[in-house]
């Protein structure tokens, strides 16, 4: 048999434990519409038109105006979309997996990463490591925890405030910082900087940082999670700072969410998190591409 045919029902089985994962913790699983209005505008994220919508970058608006609607604990894996996007971990269509937590943190969601990844290695394998690129990385252990400026502090020769300031916070994180994270358990990188937070909530104490976090297994990029910013006020800024920033660099404008605006303070105190499935499914099979994992790529088509 194939490694892609191997693969594919290792995606399936990952797929199930995380059905399983999250119902059996009294989420409901949830659909929302693939074609929408508007996306929450980003400055390095392109969607993709369809007819006089778009493509959804992301279930997350949806998912939100269900939180301000009652529901409490919710998860979707869903198909996302973003233009340009291709590469060894990058595809234009992709899954993600989407979970949300009423009356909850970021906190939380460190935490369901941890179990989310132990429960998937439990279900699919007799051990509880894993081995990507080279790397064997152990899924029993209580997650490394460092903060994004202590990160700065000790693999880059730039602090992360500077960083932020010259613009160049992401190239450092590319080269520098992540590459450090390649160790042998699951790495949670919390606290970024308040202008790499566009959708999060400011730090209780220190508002120079926000409660966002992305999580890494091997150097690969997994999920990235927050505590949501529930003032429409302020989300509307950022919004239109994302479009201010887009037109400098020779972008379109991206329309504003309205109907998410207007609803978005009536939501509770919340944290929600997006974590790549195709990504997910490399780090179990050890695939360093994220061909290898999917069906049909973009060129098979």
């Amino acid at each position: 048999m194939s490694l892609l045919s191997n693969n594919l029902k290792l995606r399936a089985r990952i797929i199930q434990a995380i059905r399983i994962f999250f119902e059996s913790r009294g989420f409901l699983e949830v659909e929302t519409p693939l074609r929408i209005p508007a996306n929450a505008p980003e400055e390095h994220i392109e969607p993709l038109s369809s007819g006089a919508l778009y493509l959804q970058t992301s279930p997350e608006l949806c998912m939100k105006r269900l939180l301000c609607r009652g529901h409490d604990r919710i998860f979707q894996i869903s198909r996302c979309w973003r233009s340009d996007e291709r590469g060894s971990r990058h595809i234009p269509e992709f899954t993600m997996l989407e979970w949300y937590r009423s009356h909850s943190d970021y906190e939380a969601l460190m935490n369901d990463c941890e179990q989310l990844l132990q429960h998937i290695v439990n279900s699919c394998y007799s051990t509880d490591t894993v081995c990507y690129d080279s790397v064997t990385i152990a899924l029993n252990e209580v997650f490394t925890r460092v903060s994004v400026r202590d990160a700065f502090n000790e693999y880059s020769d730039v602090n992360m405030d500077d960083a932020v300031s010259d613009g160049t916070f992401d190239e450092i994180m590319v080269t520098q910082i992540e590459p450090a994270l390649v160790q042998g358990k699951p790495v949670l990188l919390v606290d970024y900087p308040i202008e790499m937070a566009a959708l999060a909530r400011p730090k209780a104490g220190d508002p120079t940082v926000a409660e966002r976090f992305e999580l890494y297994a091997g150097g690969l990029e997994l999920a990235n999670g927050f505590s949501e910013l529930n003032d429409p006020v302020e989300q509307r800024s950022r919004f239109l700072e994302a479009n201010r920033k887009r037109s400098n660099n020779g972008l379109n404008a991206l329309p504003i969410p309205e109907p998410f605006l207007r609803e978005l303070a009536t939501m509770p105190p919340s944290a929600g998190i997006a974590l790549g499935v195709d990504r997910l499914v490399m780090l179990f099979a050890g695939a360093t591409r994220i061909d290898d994992v999917i069906a049909f790529t973009p060129e098979d088509l």
